[in-house]
């Protein structure tokens, strides 16, 4: 019978071994953990987020009770205290440059000509409790947050970046690289002109909410073609100046367009976009829900809710191998071309993760073969998951 991986080994096949090798070296990652290295910490961790277990005790015991594919996965077997020391000593920079290489393929596989070029971006709070004392209190949890630069049109997020609970969204937000023609679309807590402002020098546009003590004087009104949309109708569109006094001026064209939802209030939205009609201006910013629901779904079915170090290194690492982990998935039903929802997919690879058996069939039942005896009978095969 020839070989067949297992479902945690194809899942982890996008990742070129050469490629991390050089990662790890230009971050030294093997320099204090020489008999774990940074492959089997990337191997032990997604195991960790696939697989659902939340403490080092379950992580080692569930991973060297399979101990028969820790050499077709070329890692070795795992000790609680070494797991321990790397998640506190081994550079993030590495499952970061992991998580990057993973988003750049995941874009090139999914890409579609005539698509819009769309950027949503957002934070997600990550409370830690009075466990990590070291944590930041931002007026509302102690914890950490986690910002993401995400792709709507093919599910993907681009960029991550994890900081301590009070550091403000919009900080992040300005490290984001601008590319011109691209649409940035984002909420309230990243108002600064300054941005807004480089946004459209770079040729590029922004869709964003307008703060509740944000004055604007209309200049223009602009005429409304289509006033209905897809929950929601537009009030009016006009483009404005800021009506404050001193220099709180923006050099660039502002557009304000007035939304009323129909399960909900009045919104004001702010764009610099003069091209686009109000109706997909407004279908812009609903589809900023998408990226709530990306932090919903990983916090819901991958682990960032229990950490299994108390340190800041520790918990960054956790954070970026569930997102490794969520790209890897979104990867292998995109290669094998599976139809079942996401949610279903993830529970059959938890389920799976060490059978052997071909990932485009995890939802298929086996099918047991059966060979002719010496005396012309048929007798069943039997195949073990392993």
């Amino acid at each position: 019978m020839p070989f067949r991986d297992s479902i945690l080994g194809n899942l982890l096949k996008p990742i070129n071994r050469r490629r991390f090798q050089v990662v790890v070296d230009r971050f030294d990652g093997d320099a204090y953990d020489k008999s774990f290295k940074s492959w089997d910490h990337l191997v032990a961790l997604t195991f960790a987020q696939l697989s659902g277990l939340n403490s080092l005790r379950g992580l080692a015991t569930g991973f060297n009770a399979n101990a028969q594919h820790h050499a077709h996965l070329n890692v070795g077997a795992l000790a609680r205290s070494t797991l321990s020391d790397a998640n506190a000593r081994r550079p993030v920079g590495i499952f970061a440059d992991v998580f990057t290489m993973l988003a750049m393929m995941s874009d090139r596989r999914t890409r579609c000509e005539g698509t819009e070029m769309v950027r949503l971006i957002d934070a997600s709070p990550i409370p830690l409790g009075k466990v990590c004392r070291w944590a930041k209190w931002n007026g509302r949890i102690r914890g950490m947050k986690m910002h993401v630069v995400y792709d709507p049109v093919v599910d993907v997020p681009r960029c991550i970046e994890v900081t301590p609970a009070n550091v403000n969204d919009v900080e992040i937000g300005r490290k984001v690289t601008i590319r011109a023609g691209m649409t940035y679309v984002f909420d309230k807590g990243y108002c600064r002109f300054d941005w807004w402002t480089e946004i459209n020098n770079s040729k590029a546009f922004f869709v964003t909410r307008a703060k509740k003590n944000m004055r604007l004087r209309r200049a223009k009104w602009r005429y409304v073609r289509k006033t209905t949309g897809n929950g929601f109708t537009i009030i009016d569109d006009a483009e404005v100046v800021f009506a404050s006094k001193g220099d709180s001026r923006l050099p660039i064209p502002l557009r304000r367009i007035r939304v009323k939802r129909d399960k909900g209030g009045t919104i004001t939205l702010i764009t610099n976009d003069l091209a686009r009609t109000a109706i997909e201006i407004a279908a812009l910013y609903k589809g900023r829900w998408q990226i709530e629901l990306l932090f919903r779904w990983i916090k819901q079915h991958l682990n960032i809710r229990k950490f299994m170090g108390a340190n800041d290194n520790a918990v960054r690492l956790q954070i970026l191998a569930a997102m490794i982990a969520y790209l890897l998935l979104r990867l292998a039903m995109r290669a094998n071309r599976i139809t079942i929802p996401p949610l279903r997919f993830t529970e059959l690879v938890c389920q799976f993760l060490f059978s052997r058996r071909i990932i485009g069939e995890i939802d298929r039942p086996l099918v047991t073969p059966c060979r002719r005896g010496p005396t012309g009978a048929l007798h069943r095969l039997e195949f073990r998951h392993g």
